[in-house]
């Protein structure tokens, strides 16, 4: 196609789609959409079963859906096993790369001995099928050993992002009723270690469920080690017990593989729970299809594995299709801003999937840095976390892409397990749109009454179907599960409430606009408005809290807070900064507020819930819409 059809389209070179795994959108769509069972079979026929299903979609007790009922199978025989029978079975599996400069690699049949090692350890701590086991560990191998092992097991992993702080730890913890702890000595960032050993000491001193802690000697960190709950794995390794074979667990398809939490307006975290089956489909399909996987390619997801796009997207889905996948731990921009292109040209990355976050940070050096480097084995480009604004989008493409490599840009959600709205490599693309939905997916943007809004309307964005990805409950809370994500329309159909406002073009492009609830999206990562202000609470010197997120050029949105402090208390910088400070160590750096203003009151409705849009309203000089429900 011709660029100049449409001003608005950036359509894809005639070689990208003469080489494409799929090959046409439209029909393919209508196809899976009309026959949604066979199209979802067809796609778990590439995957390796113990026995198949008796039922590819059991509707009986919904919105709690089972797909592929009663097969058996286990996301690591798809993901390791299978490829040792094969050419996969000494291809690189993992590249990584530290911070300060160390590497490793490891090949299928490498990364399977790791595996196997790391779950005969686990076995020897009692670890059994269905224990759940939390994961709070640097972006290094072991983490995706730890996760694979579990799996293998038929154990269900926790995953705790390395940069939360002793309270998120243990709460998640607390939740899940861990009895072990995998963790390390500590981590890299911007050149800086980090003591995560001590986070998670004295995580564990509030949470007593914890009987065993599994450290990874990762930085030579002279830490505290409890004689009869703490170990090295390196030791572990050692004994006879971490044999190198482990024979891989038969789970049912409707086993649980994971939990995974994710803020909530509530301010408690919910742990979204995936299962072996559908999960294991769905990833592998949607990485396969809308990144066109080939045998051949690196694929590097610059994100971290403790988020929803790291289990996906550099465990499970890459895994599954035996791509070989790139691991860096460290800061894109360290010791200078070159070096994620740096990486790219001396490993030859084919892919790159990144937030528009860390495009945006990038963008700030200019292209010199990046034109330092060839990075022409990149084919495709990808974002995930938020929106991306075109502005970024277009640097990205021309800068990054060479004006030559398509950009796959998704929506999706911890809950849903996979991307739900992106791109094809065929798809002409509009910066800033995620263009249409993914096969098997039927969306609507709707009105509060339900009914479909019209073309450039702004409304509430919902998904008309179950898919195969979609996380199964929320663990211990099957009714919280029901009431947040699921409602039934006139004809008492259930359906999908995402909680993402988003509009619809006349081309049918679906242009998400940002969340309708209360969580914070900062740097592409959740943060529940609630887990804010219970953190500025917990300040011995403040009442009352409200947490908003404003545009930030870098973050996508920044935290902006307000604070009401004790009687005869007044705020200043200094204490506007010990806040700041308090919030990240309470939560983790990424939820520190950007600023914290101190007021005298807060706006809230009669029943006392703190109207948030207002004082987003105000901050942003905007119309503060209907005030009749504010209080007095």
């Amino acid at each position: 196609m011709n660029a100049s059809v449409n001003p608005d389209m950036f359509y894809p070179g005639q070689d990208v789609v003469d080489q494409a795994n799929v090959s046409e959108y439209e029909k393919m769509y209508q196809y899976s959409v009309e026959n949604r069972e066979e199209f979802w079979a067809e796609q778990a026929d590439t995957l390796g079963w113990y026995k198949k299903w008796d039922s590819v979609l059991d509707e009986s007790n919904a919105p709690f859906y089972k797909w592929f009922d009663g097969a058996e199978i286990n996301i690591v025989h798809n993901a390791i096993d299978r490829h040792l029978e094969n050419a996969n079975r000494n291809k690189m599996a993992i590249i990584w790369e530290g911070e300060n400069g160390q590497k490793r690699n490891f090949s299928y049949n490498g990364l399977n001995r790791e595996v196997c090692q790391f779950a005969n350890v686990l076995k020897s701590m009692g670890v059994e099928k269905g224990d759940i086991v939390t994961i709070y560990m640097p972006q290094i191998p072991e983490l995706v050993f730890a996760m694979l092992a579990c799996a293998k097991i038929g154990a269900v992993h926790s995953v705790v992002y390395g940069g939360f702080s002793t309270e998120a730890l243990a709460s998640r913890i607390d939740d899940a009723h861990s009895r072990v702890l995998i963790t390390a000595d500590g981590g890299w960032r911007r050149g800086k270690q980090i003591d995560l050993k001590s986070i998670a000491n004295e995580a564990m001193q509030r949470s007593p469920s914890i009987e065993v802690c599994i450290c990874v000697k990762n930085n030579e960190l002279d830490v505290e080690m409890e004689p009869t709950r703490d170990f090295w794995l390196h030791d572990l390794k050692a004994l006879p017990i971490a044999g190198s074979q482990c024979e891989t667990e038969q789970t049912s398809s409707e086993d649980p593989l994971f939990i995974l939490y994710t803020s909530g307006t509530t301010g408690t975290p919910k742990g979204m729970l995936h299962t072996h089956g559908g999960y294991a489909v769905y990833t592998s399909t949607t990485h396969r299809m809308a990144f066109d996987i080939k045998p051949q390619d690196r694929w590097w997801c610059a994100a971290d594995p403790g988020w929803i796009t790291g289990h996906s997207y550099i465990v499970y889905g890459p895994l599954i299709n035996g791509a070989t996948i790139m691991l860096y731990e460290g800061a894109p921009n360290y010791p200078y801003p070159n070096r994620w292109w740096q990486i790219i040209e001396n490993y030859g990355i084919n892919i790159l999937y990144t937030s528009p976050t860390a495009i945006r940070g990038l963008m700030r050096f200019g292209e010199r840095w990046p034109k330092k480097h060839d990075l022409s084995s990149l084919r495709l480009l990808g974002s995930v976390g938020e929106p991306i604004n075109p502005e970024a989008w277009k640097w990205y493409h021309h800068v990054i892409g060479n004006d030559k490599c398509p950009i796959i840009d998704t929506w999706w959600q911890t809950e849903t397990g996979g991307f739900m709205i992106c791109p094809l490599p065929i798809t002409p693309l509009k910066p800033g749109s995620a263009t249409k939905p993914f096969f098997g997916n039927e969306m609507a943007i709707v009105d509060d009454d339900g009914n479909e809004v019209g073309t450039n309307e702004e409304g509430k964005l919902i998904v008309k179907n179950p898919w195969p990805g979609m996380a199964r409950t929320v663990f211990k809370d099957d009714q919280r599960y029901a009431d947040l994500y699921w409602s039934q329309d006139k004809d008492g159909k259930w359906i999908y409430l995402a909680g993402d406002s988003a509009k619809k073009d006349e081309d049918d492009y679906i242009w998400v606009i940002g969340r309708m609830d209360e969580v914070l999206k900062v740097s592409g990562y959740r943060l529940g408005t609630s887990e804010v202000e219970s953190a500025l609470v917990s300040h011995p010197m403040v009442t009352e809290a409200a947490a908003v997120g404003l545009p930030h050029e870098l973050k996508g949105n920044a935290i902006h807070t307000y604070v009401i402090l004790q009687a005869g208390m007044v705020g200043d910088k200094n204490l506007e900064q010990e806040l700041k400070a308090h919030v990240g160590s309470e939560m983790g750096k990424i939820a520190m507020p950007e600023r914290v203003e101190f007021v005298e009151s807060l706006p809230k409705t009669r029943s006392g819930k703190i109207m948030r849009r207002v004082l987003k309203a105000r901050a942003l000089g905007q119309d503060e819409g209907d005030l009749s429900t504010l209080e007095e």
